[in-house]
């Protein structure tokens, strides 16, 4: 695919979790361009940003969104954050416009859904994209089990919404 066929104004979302990224490329609120998983066995950082590096370089977007990474209580570990760290720089050195959103501002965009939880708002997600539906893991059974890879695919759809609700007033009330 060329520059030149390559939609306008992409909103790019990264999601890093324990073994690599999910990411989701969207045209608009609800309509995909691209997605996928991406893992990294060893020198998992490097792997990853030079994975995104050539995202961004394919994808060319408009905007990277990223969940807040740089809180003081976090569960994020400290190579999860240095990362975060390192593809907002990336991002600025591009001259991507980049945002960052809390979990809470997460829950807040999806909370007229009722979706709270991750599980929630990954079901919500599938639900209104109807292009990630054949995607959406079953939820885990119990707490301490491994979340599902594929949750961060979702995890970084649920920023690309809460992005683009910013600007309007419940981005889910246009829809049928």
């Amino acid at each position: 695919m060329t520059a030149a066929t390559l939609p306008p104004g992409l909103t790019l979302a990264i999601h890093p979790f324990s073994r690599g990224f999910g990411w989701a490329a969207f045209e608009g609120p609800f309509t995909p361009y691209d997605w996928g998983l991406s893992t990294a066995r060893r020198d998992k950082n490097a792997v990853c940003l030079r994975k995104i590096e050539k995202l961004i370089a394919r994808l060319q977007p408009q905007t990277l969104v990223l969940e807040a990474f740089e809180r003081r209580i976090s569960a994020r570990p400290a190579r999860t954050a240095r990362l975060c760290r390192a593809i907002v720089s990336l991002a600025a050195d591009r001259g991507l416009e980049v945002a960052l959103y809390s979990r809470v501002d997460v829950q807040a965009a999806f909370a007229p859904l009722g979706a709270r939880t991750r599980d929630e708002i990954a079901a919500a997600v599938a639900r209104h994209v109807d292009a990630l539906r054949h995607r959406i893991p079953r939820a885990r059974d119990k707490p301490w089990l491994w979340e599902d890879p594929r949750m961060a695919l979702f995890s970084a759809a649920a920023l690309i919404l809460t992005h683009h609700q910013r600007g309007a007033s419940s981005l889910f009330d246009a829809l049928p």
